[in-house]
């Protein structure tokens, strides 16, 4: 099992370019099951959750090639299989879900095993099963399993009780398809949604109120193929920017849109770091001190969940007391108690954070527990004294490309080691902790 070894402190300057969105490419690669054509994605990031996805696709019957840098293509490959999909493929990944509208819609029929994915709460889809039952579906839950069909969907109006981005992205895919016209109130808001929304038009659907919270859907006949470039992944560059403010260094992330980062640079902003919008990217820098900042995490446009951790590290380092709120997720502050092993000193009270700094961070060895997590962890090393080893990247590994090699380029002292590489840790702390 792969870890990280980081040498502490360091300063990160320089410039990176941000990768495309994971959480953009998931449900794109999901829209091309609603076509017979050739899709063309470009900028889709080589991370572990984009492989798993393939591997599922392949396993419907939508093979995938790559071609240079980062583009895929999609098309079908023999005969499609049932609309099945295994839960020995779905357990990794929560976004796995996101093929149940596809299916459904060109299919007739899904059958998809409850995802998996991180720790970080409960995460229903009984909005994702709410909607397709208001679009006309059958649905049924037997033995771990999710099991829709429906001769033909028909367009509906539904509002969803609680914001959610896969559920939206979900039931936007079939909409597509259904007969007559559909609207979803209600909707996430996220660039990421959009993306979706984007991709579904050039592939010929009809979509309106795009970037809103209210989508409009005129169900077509069938689409087409489509060339597509996913966006820039907000939450890559945030946690990079996120590393400039709290190692005191000046970093660009380049081919990032700044609008979609506006309640983390506002965030950073006040922390006192100087944040500017390059062209084509986004600049943050910090020489003075740091300030603490109080905050809570919101559907888009707020703060996002996914970056909790990483400003969470950030606060470690701010000189007075900062307060986190986390309202999307009810276990998202597994990275607490690994931060305390380094020397934070963070004291939870439910869903609230408390974190009181400045303390200083002591290389030793610590625990991934989740994709965002793992950054949090990583950016933590980077101010420590000594050395820090970052156990489970495989977390990491699902959502950031080539971390380390970005790392290194801004200064960092960051190593892969396998499983046959041993590296000395640092020794805990005393003094911090969590309570």
């Amino acid at each position: 099992m792969d870890r990280f070894r980081i040498v502490g402190p360091s300063t990160l300057r320089g410039t990176v370019r941000a990768s495309g969105a994971k959480n953009a490419a998931l449900p794109a690669l999901a829209a091309t099951l609603l076509t017979d054509e050739p899709v063309l994605l470009q900028r889709v990031p080589r991370v572990r959750d984009i492989t798993t996805l393939r591997r599922l696709l392949a396993h419907l019957g939508q093979g995938s090639s790559e071609e240079a840098g980062d583009r895929l293509r999609f098309a079908p490959e023999g005969n499609a299989s049932p609309g099945d999909a295994p839960y020995e493929l779905v357990k990794t990944m929560r976004a796995s879900v996101l093929v149940l509208g596809p299916l459904l819609a060109r299919r007739g029929h899904a059958r998809v095993s409850l995802p998996g994915g991180c720790a970080i709460g409960v995460r229903p889809i009984d909005q994702h099963l709410a909607g397709l039952e208001a679009l006309g579906a059958r649905v049924a839950l037997d033995h771990g399993y999710v099991d829709v069909a429906a001769p033909h969907l028909t367009g509906t109006r539904f509002r969803f009780a609680t914001v959610t981005v896969t559920g939206t992205e979900n039931l936007l895919m079939a909409a597509v398809l259904a007969r007559g016209t559909t609207v979803l109130e209600n909707c996430a808001r996220e660039p990421e949604v959009s993306d979706l929304a984007r991709l579904l038009v050039a592939m010929g659907a009809r979509i309106e109120g795009i970037g809103s919270s209210t989508l409009v859907v005129e169900g077509v006949a069938g689409l087409h193929g489509a060339e597509h470039a996913v966006i820039a992944d907000r939450i890559e560059a945030g946690t990079y920017l996120v590393g400039a403010a709290l190692t005191g260094g000046d970093v660009t992330v380049a081919d990032l849109a700044p609008g979609d980062l506006g309640a983390l640079l506002e965030a950073l902003a006040a922390t006192g770091s100087e944040v500017g919008a390059e062209e084509g990217g986004v600049r943050v820098r910090r020489s003075g001190e740091l300030l603490p900042c109080d905050l809570a995490t919101a559907p888009f446009p707020g703060f996002p969940t996914d970056l909790q951790a990483q400003f969470m590290a950030l606060m470690t380092q701010a000189a007075g007391d900062s307060t986190i709120r986390e309202t999307i997720f009810e276990n998202r502050f597994q990275h607490a108690a690994e931060l305390g092993r380094m020397g934070a000193e963070i004291r939870l009270e439910g869903a609230v954070a408390h974190v009181r700094g400045p303390r200083p961070l002591s290389g030793t060895t610590v625990m991934a527990t989740d994709l965002r997590a793992s950054a949090s962890l990583v950016l933590a090393a980077l101010v420590a004294e000594g050395v820090t080893q970052v156990e489970r990247i495989y977390h990491l590994d699902r959502g950031y490309e080539r971390m380390e090699e970005k790392l290194r380029t801004l200064g960092a002292t960051v190593e892969r080691l396998g499983d046959d590489e041993k590296s000395p840790g640092g020794s805990a702390p005393g003094g911090g902790g969590i309570r």
